[in-house]
């Protein structure tokens, strides 16, 4: 059962962002289950209690209150439980500082949340759809920084 979807979940404390998100995914013909925190503590919780479904792609805000995206991030890269989740960096920061710690910190992918919604919908369907197990082996700089 659990192969049958693209387990997704999103950590982002802006309310207005989450329900996009999750409008795009039910208008994807992808089949996913999607699944959003408000904030860094609730995702970490959820993703440290035992019956958790880990989710497939993970997107991350980095600022939010309580616990940050990168705290976030440093705690799922330093887990071996979490080894096969790819995680996307999605944030309103374009900031080379933000990229360049995110891409060093081990994220598979860094997207600037787009202002459109038929743009994110083509980014969302694009990240859902990669194959990161074969992706990861080349990951570099030049394609962390997803630009539609």
């Amino acid at each position: 059962m659990k192969e049958d979807y693209v387990h997704i979940i999103l950590a982002d404390d802006d309310e207005d962002d989450r329900m996009f998100f999750t409008e795009v995914f039910d208008e994807l013909k992808i089949a996913t289950k999607v699944k959003t925190f408000n904030d860094g503590v609730y995702l970490m919780d959820y993703l440290n209690t035992d019956d958790c479904i880990l989710p497939h792609v993970l997107f991350l805000d980095l600022n939010m209150p309580r616990k940050s995206g990168l705290e976030c991030l440093n705690e799922i890269k330093s887990n071996p439980k979490f080894n096969d989740i790819a995680i996307a960096i999605y944030s309103t920061s374009a900031s080379e500082e933000d990229i360049e710690k995110t891409f060093i910190q081990g994220a598979n992918i860094y997207i600037k949340k787009p202002s459109s919604f038929k743009v994110l919908k083509k980014i969302l369907s694009e990240v859902v759809t990669t194959n990161w197990q074969y992706q990861t082996n080349g990951l570099n700089k030049d394609n962390f920084l997803l630009r539609l």
